[in-house]
C-alpha cells in the first residue's frame, strides 16, 4: 500500500510541476500556477507520509527486503524523472556554466550574465554574477552534456544515484547495518528523491563517487579510494573530507612508526596526483579554490547567517558556527575508533551542512547518505533525528525555486493539510 500511496504522491508532484509550479523555462505557457502549487503539496505529504509509513515496516520483525526496496523507489521516482526540474533552478546553472567552459569562459571569474543568451535567463536571479563553485569533474561533465539540455543534467545525476543506491547496502553491511535500514534512510529519503532525481544537483555525483570511495577504502583499496574520493571532491569540496577516513583505514594497514603521518602523506600524494591530472585533462584551472564562497555569498537560511543578520553580527555568528562545526568534527574523529571512520564522516559533513554559512536541504545528504550506512544502531536515535529533519526540509522549498509569498504559502498549507486528511482516511479504511 504504501507504494502505491507514494506514487500517487510523486505522480501529483510531477503533475503539479507541469501545471506551473515546477522551475519551468520562463518561455513555458503557465496558466494555472495556483493549482499545480496545491497539487504539488498534495503529493508531497502524501509522499512523506508513505515514507514514514515504510520505515515502521522497516523497523517491525518481518522487514520488506533490500529488493522490495529497490522496487519501490524505482516506482517513487519514476514520475519524477519525467517531470520538469522542481525545488531549484540550479540545473539550469549547471547547463549555463557548461556553455561557458565550451566557449572558453572563465566559470571561475565570471557569472552565467557573462554568457547571455536564452540560456542564461532561465538562471536564478541570485547566481546571474556569481562564479562556479564547482571543481573540474562537474564542470567537464556539464560542458560535454550542455547541448543536451536538462535531459543530460538528469541523467547524470541519475547514474549518482544509481551508484549511491548500489553501493548503500554494500557500505551498510561492511559497517554492521542492517541494508534495509540503511536503504530507507540514505535511498528512499525524499530529499534524495525531490532534489537529487527531481531537481537533478550535482551532489548526487559527488555521494556516488564518495560512497565508491568508502567502500573500496574498507575492502582496503586504498590507493582506488584515495582517487575515487578525490574525483567527488573536484564535484563539490565537502567530499575532500573523506580522505581522512582513507588516511585513517590505510594508517591500520601499515606497519612501523609514524604511520599515519605516512598514510596521510599517501593519501595526499594520491590526491594531489589525481588533482593535478584531471584539472588538465579538463582545463578549467585552479579556479574553484577561490571561488568555494560562492553559495554563502549570495541569500541564504543557514542558522548562522540568519542570526547574524537579526542581530547586525553576521561575521560572529558565522566564524561562531564554523567553529561548532569544527568542534563537532573534532569530537568525531576523537571517537572514530568506537563509532567508525565512515560514521565519523557522516557526522563531520552534517555539521558543515547544518551549521555552515550556507545550507540547501539537499546538502542535508551530505550526512545522511553516511549516516544512513553506518550509524551503529540501526533504528537508534540519531537515526530517527536525521529521519525527522529531511521530513521537515522536504517541506522547506518551493517546487519553483523562489520564494514563497503569502497566498503560495496558504496554497501550500491546504495542499498538505487535504493530502493529510486523505492520508487519514486510507489509514481508517485500513
Amino acid at each position: 500500500m504504501h507504494r502505491w500511496v507514494g506514487l500517487a504522491g510523486t505522480t501529483a508532484l510531477a503533475l503539479g510541476g507541469v501545471g506551473g509550479a515546477g522551475a519551468l523555462p520562463l518561455t513555458a505557457g503557465v496558466r494555472h500556477p495556483s493549482v499545480g502549487l496545491f497539487v504539488a503539496y498534495f503529493g508531497l505529504v502524501l509522499l512523506i507520509g508513505a515514507w514514514w509509513r515504510l520505515g515502521r515496516e522497516v523497523r517491525s520483525e518481518e522487514p520488506p527486503s533490500c529488493r522490495e526496496l529497490l522496487v519501490t523507489l524505482a516506482v517513487w521516482a519514476a514520475p519524477l524523472v519525467l517531470a520538469p526540474p522542481l525545488f531549484s533552478r540550479d540545473v539550469y546553472s549547471y547547463l549555463a556554466q557548461g556553455a561557458m567552459v565550451h566557449a572558453h569562459i572563465d566559470v571561475y571569474a565570471y557569472g552565467p550574465d557573462r554568457l547571455g543568451g536564452p540560456l542564461a535567463a532561465e538562471v536564478a536571479p541570485v547566481w546571474q554574477r556569481t562564479p562556479a563553485p564547482y571543481g573540474p569533474v562537474f564542470l567537464g561533465l556539464a560542458a560535454v552534456l550542455a547541448p543536451a539540455g536538462i535531459t543530460g543534467m538528469r541523467l547524470v545525476a541519475l547514474a549518482g544515484v544509481g551508484l549511491m543506491i548500489g553501493l548503500l547496502p554494500v557500505l551498510a553491511r561492511r559497517c554492521g547495518v542492517p541494508p534495509a535500514a540503511a536503504l530507507w534512510l540514505g535511498g528512499l529519503n525524499p530529499l534524495v528523491l525531490l532534489h537529487l532525481i527531481a531537481g537533478a544537483h550535482n551532489d548526487a555525483v559527488m555521494l556516488g563517487l564518495l560512497g565508491a570511495g568508502m567502500v573500496t577504502a574498507l575492502g582496503g583499496w586504498f590507493v582506488c579510494a584515495a582517487a575515487l574520493v578525490t574525483l567527488a571532491a573536484l564535484v563539490k569540496a565537502p567530499a575532500a573530507l573523506g580522505l581522512l577516513v582513507v588516511a585513517s583505514l590505510w594508517s591500520g594497514r601499515l606497519g612501523g612508526r609514524r604511520r599515519t603521518a605516512r598514510a596521510a602523506l599517501y593519501a595526499a600524494a594520491v590526491a594531489g596526483t589525481v588533482t593535478v591530472a584531471v584539472t588538465a585533462l579538463t582545463g578549467t584551472g585552479y579556479g574553484w579554490l577561490g571561488a568555494l564562497g560562492t553559495p554563502a555569498a549570495s541569500y541564504t537560511w543557514s542558522l548562522t547567517t540568519t542570526l547574524g543578520r537579526l542581530t547586525g553580527a553576521l561575521l560572529f555568528w558565522r566564524w561562531l558556527g564554523l567553529a561548532a562545526a569544527g568542534a563537532v568534527m573534532l569530537y568525531a574523529w576523537q571517537r572514530r575508533l568506537r563509532l567508525g571512520p565512515v560514521y565519523a564522516l557522516g557526522i563531520s559533513l552534517a555539521a558543515i551542512a547544518l551549521l555552515g554559512p550556507a545550507i540547501r536541504p539537499w546538502y542535508v545528504l551530505w550526512g545522511c547518505f553516511l549516516i544512513a550506512a553506518a550509524a551503529p544502531a540501526p533504528y537508534g536515535r540519531v537515526r530517527r533525528w536525521v529521519a525527522a529533519l529531511s521530513a521537515v526540509l522536504t517541506l522547506a522549498v518551493l517546487p519553483s525555486g523562489f520564494a514563497a509569498s503569502g497566498g503560495q504559502l496558504l496554497l501550500a498549507v491546504c495542499g498538505g493539510v487535504a493530502a493529510a486528511v486523505a492520508l487519514l482516511c486510507v489509514r481508517t479504511a485500513l
